[in-house]
């Protein structure tokens, strides 16, 4: 979406309705790269992260805009900055024209799709049914559920770490190693023991991976692992093995897991252990951001002795060439998980 990079960084005023029945509440909206992040004007403190591709507009034409995280999501905002309103609505266009077209023929390719589907499950093995899904579902459905299990993992790991510089940030350094198709970087304050990977693209940091660590460089590193692990395999697979091969085949057909399918995702998430790439893998990451892979490497072990492939064979021996962050964007993303914050809509 290289159109929507004029909107980086754009905030407006908006009034946030947490549920249907709750009071409208003054938040400041600001447009990341991949989520609109609301939060408190006083504090500053995060309220709620959607995510761009997967938000709906309630009243088509009307001002204020009203939106929504999702079809069924009971959150709303209300916005009357056309910038904001432009910006949102440009997303929805490229998420409208990448969706299939409606019609009968696709009806009846769906159906026929399910059928063969169900004998095909009765088959072989569930595990086709689970790749096969996760390839060809669309972004914007991928983008939603990404965002549907982040909020089962916060149940167990609390609200993301955010602050509006922190948080600009971490834009920073997605873009920095990615361009503007990077994913969306969350840094979680417990619970997480190594980078992970949700559909999206959403990127899950330990705080451990930023606090305390010398160089931006050593974070990028964690990102760039995150990134190897959902190339080795989609996110996406791991997430509808656990919605089970029914919720799987209903998503196929209909474009929605039955409710509820996700529940108890979080546990099996965080319990799943890391699988590290090779050297050689992280090695070549590094070679292309045009990152030097040595303090990643005393990241991984202070002594560096278990870390030696890493730090002795670093491409870029005589330093980062182009830097990763300026000194105020570190500083930001170093205390990001020091500010107090609250539990997501």
């Amino acid at each position: 979406m290289t159109a929507l990079k004029k909107y980086q960084r754009l905030e407006s005023p908006g009034l946030w309705r947490e549920t249907a029945a709750a009071q409208r509440r003054e938040v400041v909206v600001a447009f990341r790269k991949a989520t609109l992040v609301l939060f408190d004007p006083r504090t500053e403190t995060p309220l709620s992260h959607w995510s761009l591709p997967a938000i709906e507009r309630r009243n088509p034409g009307e001002l204020p805009a009203l939106f929504s995280p999702g079809e069924e999501a009971e959150e709303s905002i209300e916005i009357d900055d056309a910038d904001m309103i432009a910006a949102i609505e440009k997303v929805r266009s490229v998420v409208r024209r990448r969706a299939p077209r409606p019609g009968r023929l696709r009806n009846t390719i769906l159906g026929g799709m399910l059928l063969s589907v169900v004998a095909v499950g009765v088959i072989f093995l569930p595990e086709t049914i689970y790749t096969h899904t996760a390839r060809v579902l669309p972004h914007a459905t991928r983008a939603a559920l990404g965002t549907a299990a982040l909020l089962d993992i916060q149940r167990l790991t609390g609200p993301a770490c955010a602050t509006p510089k922190g948080t600009a940030a971490l834009g920073q350094l997605s873009e920095r190693l990615y361009g503007v198709a990077g994913p969306a970087i969350y840094v979680l304050p417990e619970g997480l023991t190594h980078p992970a990977h949700l559909p999206g693209p959403i990127t899950l940091l330990p705080a451990a991976t930023v606090q305390g660590q010398r160089t931006p460089e050593a974070t990028a590193g964690f990102v760039l692992a995150a990134g190897l692990r959902a190339d080795a395999v989609d996110p996406m697979v791991p997430l509808l093995r656990h919605a089970g091969l029914m919720a799987t085949v209903r998503l196929l057909a209909t474009g929605e897991l039955p409710a509820g399918a996700l529940a108890g995702f979080g546990e099996v998430f965080l319990a799943t252990p890391d699988q590290p790439p090779s050297d050689e893998a992280m090695l070549a990451a590094f070679q292309t951001a045009k990152l030097s892979s040595a303090p990643y490497g005393y990241a991984l072990d202070a002594s560096g002795e278990t870390t030696l492939g890493l730090i002795e064979a670093d491409p870029w021996r005589s330093g980062t060439p182009d830097p990763v962050l300026r000194a105020e964007e570190w500083d930001a993303l170093e205390t990001i998980c020091a500010a107090p914050v609250q539990g997501q809509g």
